[in-house]
C-alpha cells in the first residue's frame, strides 16, 4: 500500500498531475470534494469547510471550537481514505499529516510566476493584473492555512521528497516522474511499518474523538499519540479531575497500563466556544 500527496501552487497543474497519476498507477484520487463529502457525512456544517478549507482563518474563526472540529474531521477522513488502500491526496494538509509515515511520498509542484499568470489569464478570461490578484490570493490562504494548522512553510522544499517545475513539463510527463520516484522509495519492505503507523495515528484520532466528542470532556488542544501500544494524552485542562476523566476515557479504548498523561493543568482556563 502506498500513499502520494500533492502540494500545489495555483497553475502549476496540481489537479491535471494527480489525475493522471491516479490513472498512471491507479490509485484512487482524493481530492477536495471527496474530502468534503466525508467529513459532512461526520456532520460537520457546509460553513465550516468555506471558513477554514485551504486558507487562513479569520481572527474571531481562529478562536472557535469550529476550527477545531474541522482539523479533527479533517485528519479523520484523510487517515480513513487512506486506510482504504493505495491513493493520491492533493491539497489539505495531507503531506503534513503523513509526515513520518513509512511509504508515503510527498510532492510538491510549482512553476515559473510568469507561466502561472498566463495560465491564470487562460482559465479565467482576466486581464494580468487580475491574474496577479488571483495568484496572490491563493498563495496568502495556502501559506495562512498551513501556518496556522500544521505550523509549517507551505513552500519550504524541506517538508517534501519531490519538488517538480512543471512550467514546461505536460502532467503525464511529471506523472510519469513521479511514478519513478514512487518506485524507488516505496518498498516491499516498508509496508508492515506503513501500515503499523497508519493504525496508530487512526487510533490516536479514535481516543480525542471518544475523549471530546463522545464524552464530552474538556481538555483544550487535546492530542493524541500512539506508539508501540503506548498512547500519550497532551493538552490544557484547567482540574486535575478532568485529567482523569480523559485518561479514564482513553482506557475505555485500549488497555489500562497503556495510557499516560501529558496534560497540563491551568485553573480557570477557558476558550471561545
Amino acid at each position: 500500500m502506498a500513499i502520494i500527496t500533492i502540494s500545489r501552487e495555483l497553475a502549476a497543474l496540481g489537479d491535471e498531475t494527480a489525475h493522471e497519476l491516479a490513472k498512471l498507477l491507479d490509485y484512487r484520487f482524493v481530492d477536495k470534494n471527496t474530502l468534503e463529502e466525508r467529513i459532512k457525512a461526520c456532520g460537520v456544517a457546509g460553513r465550516k469547510l468555506e471558513r477554514y478549507d485551504e486558507r487562513k482563518p479569520s481572527f474571531w474563526a481562529s478562536l472557535s471550537q469550529d476550527r477545531d472540529d474541522y482539523l479533527h474531521y479533517l485528519k479523520t477522513v484523510i487517515l480513513n481514505e487512506a486506510m482504504e488502500g493505495n491513493c493520491v491526496f492533493i491539497g489539505r494538509g495531507a503531506g503534513v499529516i503523513f509526515k513520518n509515515v513509512p511509504g508515503v511520498l510527498s510532492v510538491f509542484l510549482v512553476a515559473p510566476y510568469d507561466i502561472r499568470i498566463e495560465r491564470v489569464r487562460s482559465y479565467f478570461h482576466c486581464d494580468e493584473k487580475k491574474a496577479r490578484q488571483i495568484i496572490e490570493q491563493s498563495d496568502r490562504d495556502r501559506v495562512g492555512f498551513h501556518r496556522y494548522f500544521f505550523d509549517i512553510d507551505w513552500k519550504d522544499p524541506g517538508n517534501y521528497q519531490l519538488t517538480l517545475n512543471t512550467g514546461h513539463l505536460h502532467p503525464a510527463v511529471c506523472a510519469e516522474s513521479i511514478k519513478h520516484i514512487r518506485d524507488c522509495f516505496c518498498s516491499p519492505e516498508s509496508e508492515p511499518l506503513h501500515v503499523k503507523r497508519l493504525k496508530e495515528l487512526i487510533l490516536g484520532q479514535r481516543v480525542k474523538h471518544h475523549i471530546l466528542y463522545e464524552k464530552g470532556t474538556a481538555v483544550h488542544f487535546l492530542e493524541v499519540s500512539v506508539s508501540d501500544n503506548t498512547v500519550t494524552l497532551y493538552g490544557v485542562a484547567n482540574s486535575q479531575a478532568l485529567v482523569e476523566v480523559a485518561v479514564s476515557a482513553a482506557k475505555d479504548m485500549i488497555s489500562p497500563q497503556s495510557v499516560r498523561s501529558e496534560i497540563q493543568v491551568v485553573q480557570e482556563y477557558s476558550i471561545m466556544p
